[in-house]
């Protein structure tokens, strides 16, 4: 095997891995703060390990970067917990599919914090995006649950959005796993009141769930992603990464037999040809 096909797998095997995720919002008995606070948690306890056993420095370089990291772990736990809760209420495929529009959103927020105008193109790619959306939703009624799985997906697109935007800045001063470590221990520490109000009772499969989720989904996939990295260009990374959503639904076919309806099927394509052709245009 060739240097630049193992890396290639790596990377491949990292976003099956990010798809999986998905899964475990239907096979965890738990409500989305404890899935979120245990994946977390695990995730937090992994990335250590790593940093220690590669002597990252946890130091930070300015005084100022602890509120923007702060702020990181905010935007990571209302991503996964709007994931997660668009799952819920919905099925795997819709939250896979609306969070994936994030590319787009980024588009589109990015001239809110660097200095550039926003093209006519990136309003025309959102309102393809949305048509997507249009086509998934059965009835425009915030009763109904896809709708309400796809409001959830959208504002998990939206803040991973905005937590990608903030990763841009920070990756060029701190080590992508120094920075994932805050990110996941911040969030952790977040919902901890929450966890600690409620006091979840959880099954032995639910740990061992939220293990999975938290070490394989979460800590060693990042670890994987970010390793491939160095040795792939971001273009080749960015279009792998755009397949999640895709590894996601079959998964959910294999393991849970959640078939995605036909309308899931069009919006579905629509958004993610929209979110291929953005990844196209960042090279």
């Amino acid at each position: 095997m060739t240097t630049r096909i193992k890396h290639l797998s790596g990377i491949h095997i990292a976003v099956l891995l990010f798809g999986l995720a998905g899964l475990f919002g239907k096979l965890i008995a738990a409500s989305p703060v404890t899935i979120v606070f245990g994946r977390t948690a695990f995730a937090s306890v992994v990335l250590w390990i790593v940093i220690r056993r590669y002597r990252i420095s946890l130091k930070f370089q300015d005084r100022h970067d602890i509120c923007g990291f702060l702020l990181m772990g905010m935007l990571l736990a209302v991503h996964w917990l709007t994931f997660f809760y668009s799952i819920k209420v919905s099925t795997i495929a819709i939250g896979l599919l609306t969070y994936s529009s994030f590319p787009v959103f980024v588009t589109l927020c990015e001239p809110l914090f660097i200095k550039s105008r926003l093209k006519t193109i990136d309003v025309i790619t959102a309102l393809f995006v949305m048509a997507g959306m249009m086509v998934i939703i059965p009835v425009f009624d915030i009763r109904n649950n896809i709708m309400q799985g796809v409001l959830y997906g959208l504002i998990s697109g939206w803040t991973f959005a905005l937590l990608t935007i903030f990763n841009k800045k920070y990756t060029s001063v701190y080590p992508a796993l120094k920075i994932a470590f805050y990110q996941d221990f911040t969030a952790c520490l977040i919902l901890l009141p929450v966890i600690i109000i409620q006091a979840p009772r959880l099954s032995i499969n639910d740990v061992g769930y939220l293990a999975i989720l938290g070490i394989l989904c979460t800590a060693l996939a990042h670890t994987l992603f970010i390793h491939s990295m160095k040795h792939i260009r971001a273009y080749t990374a960015g279009i792998i990464a755009s397949l999640e959503p895709v590894y996601g639904i079959l998964l959910a076919i294999l393991v849970l037999g959640e078939y995605p309806q036909l309308r899931t099927v069009i919006g579905g394509l629509l958004i993610l040809g929209t979110v291929f052709w953005v990844t196209l245009r960042s090279d």
